[in-house]
């Protein structure tokens, strides 16, 4: 890099929990580059780089997190110098170099965090967590729109299960991961200036994050939808209501959600341990020699 204080910025979430927005947003900054004209969907740095395994090829969304696979840490052999010189020579042709962030905003960063900052040190992480039913009823409607192969049919219950397998790991790998800052939707948009400007703070930036695309009230028909099956018990959706309830309740309610009122979290014991976001340090673009465990052994 030219300038010592540069670094990347990932930015994760499960497909449909509003990474995207998030990223347009933070990529408005004079401060920071998104990936552009790339041409490839969502212009998502998993589909220009061939180091590690986009999330299609374990699932896709609502799929990906329950291969074990898809789970990257420091131990895994792809780290090692050659592969982040890979990674920037994909990705750097779509970056501003000038800009003193780079992001990169890809799904199934959630379960690679720790493998992407042991390839590029310092480089902070920001994570998107929404609501897990609006995220399986976004889903499905998204599903449905891109394609009407009869194998990538998911019930509302198996997404909700994806979401929790995938959260699982991203809670039990939050404290391996610095400097991290994690938000949820629901608070995102009920106060977008707030939010972002957490994340200004997190950032040290020198000015505010425009707030004005941030768009409110996107999860409402997803609300509305998920409040008709509460009673309308001859609809299919009626007993994926109950199913979600009686099988993942108690456990979505560790997490902060609740299963009659979608547009709210509440802050639990269990993501405190990465509520608490640590910050980027002021030489955060400063590389420490990445490990090359292309040659270790694993045990």
């Amino acid at each position: 890099m030219s300038d010592p204080s540069q670094s990347l910025l990932f930015v994760g979430g499960l497909h449909r929990s509003g990474t995207t927005p998030l990223a347009r947003a933070l990529a408005s900054h004079p401060e920071i580059s998104g990936l552009s004209g790339t041409g490839v969907r969502e212009d998502e740095g998993q589909h220009l780089q061939r180091v590690y395994p986009k999330a299609k090829v374990y699932g896709g969304s609502g799929r990906f997190a329950h291969d074990p696979r898809a789970h990257l840490t420091e131990d895994s052999p792809l780290v090692s110098p050659g592969n982040a010189a890979a990674l920037r020579r994909a990705w750097d042709p779509y970056w501003d170099l000038e800009r003193r962030y780079l992001l990169e905003k890809s799904p199934p960063n959630l379960v690679m965090g720790r493998f992407l900052q042991a390839l590029f040190p310092g480089a902070p992480m920001v994570v998107v967590v929404r609501h897990p039913v609006v995220v399986a009823l976004s889903n499905k409607k998204w599903r449905k729109a891109v394609s009407s192969d009869p194998r990538k049919f998911e019930t509302i219950a198996g997404l909700v299960e994806h979401w929790l397998t995938a959260h699982r790991l991203f809670l039990a790998d939050a404290p391996h991961l610095a400097p991290l800052h994690v938000l949820h939707y629901e608070d995102l948009v009920a106060d977008p200036s707030r939010e972002l400007g957490r994340i200004e703070s997190f950032l040290g930036l020198g000015s505010p994050i425009d707030a004005d695309s941030i768009r409110v009230g996107a999860s409402q028909p997803y609300e509305h939808t998920w409040d008709s099956w509460r009673t309308a018990w001859w609809r299919p959706g009626h007993w994926q209501r109950r199913l979600v309830e009686s099988r993942f309740g108690d456990e979505l309610a560790t997490f902060g959600y609740g299963l009659d009122d979608l547009s709210t979290h509440t802050p639990t014991p269990a993501t405190t341990t990465y509520r608490h976001a640590s910050t980027p340090s002021p030489d955060a673009g400063a590389r420490s020699p990445v490990p090359d465990r292309s040659r270790q052994t694993r045990a």
